[in-house]
């Protein structure tokens, strides 16, 4: 079976750009998109997350438009993001499948939810926030260390908890995170990076009353984030769950920005009972 470290990149067309994917696991059931955090491409992804979940469901790893190997210009948008997504789920000829989003990706999973839901069957937010969330108080270091060519020590300080069993845990994921050593994702380019960061400046902002546009994403839906989340602030996470129409929250001990990099293990076993219930 092929895995997070051999499945071939493929390409398709849709709409103006040419959209890199991966696309592999278990065929059965309803397969699942994952959308990738700020400046994140194919090979950001945690490969004992991915090939634990490929063992049951049929994955399906995307770069946004301009992101990695995919053409075209990064919107500066969210939406402009999700209609990215719309463009490619529709090429694939995907009719109902699971989403999830991770930290932007979260972001763009929820303008994706509130226009087409009836695509949607179960939701997975981890380490995001709502639009017109709160700020991080830690935005200024933040912004020193969330680079695309970001090294270990900025990782673990993003994405992981302070302790040393976090550090630990950020060792072994940066380890996985480079076991593909073939036909890996470029990296993205400047314009991507700004447009990305007026597309996050932008989710500031609220549209209409605060949080009442959260009420159209009705599926179920699982919200997830570390106990001290630096770049979107873990309280937005209970901002989601409290207006959100249906949906549960998991806070993990010890933890930041990326819980499911730093349990991965724990996480699919929560991900697991959340998608076949």
């Amino acid at each position: 079976m092929l895995t997070h470290q051999n499945a071939p990149t493929q390409f398709i067309e849709a709409g103006p750009n040419r959209y890199a994917y991966r696309r592999f696991g278990n065929s059965t059931g309803t397969p699942i998109v994952l959308l990738q955090h700020f400046t994140g491409g194919l090979d950001h992804w945690d490969p004992a997350f991915t090939n634990g979940l490929a063992q049951y469901r049929e994955i399906i790893l995307v770069d946004n438009a301009g992101v990695g190997a995919s053409t075209g210009d990064a919107p500066n948008t969210i939406e402009g993001m999700a209609d990215c997504v719309r463009d490619f789920v529709d090429a694939l000829e995907l009719g109902t499948f699971d989403l999830l989003g991770f930290s932007m990706g979260g972001m763009v999973a929820q303008a994706f939810a509130k226009k087409d839901g009836d695509r949607v069957r179960r939701l997975v937010l981890v380490g995001t926030s709502p639009r017109g969330g709160d700020p991080s108080p830690y935005i200024a270091e933040v912004s020193q260390r969330a680079r695309g060519n970001a090294g270990l020590e900025d990782m673990a300080w993003l994405f992981f908890g302070q302790s040393d069993a976090g550090r630990a845990a950020a060792a072994r994921y940066w380890e996985r995170r480079h076991a593909r050593t073939e036909d890996v994702d470029p990296p993205s380019g400047m314009q991507t990076i700004m447009a990305q960061v007026a597309a996050g400046r932008d989710w500031l902002e609220p549209h209409g009353e605060r949080f009442a546009d959260l009420a159209a994403i009705t599926m179920p839906t699982l919200v997830a984030n570390g106990h001290l989340d630096v770049m979107l602030n873990t309280t937005n996470s209970f901002h989601l769950q409290q207006h959100l129409p249906n949906a549960q929250l998991i806070i993990y001990p010890d933890s930041g920005h990326a819980p499911h990099f730093q349990y991965p293990e724990l996480f699919l076993a929560h991900m697991r009972l959340f998608l076949e219930a």
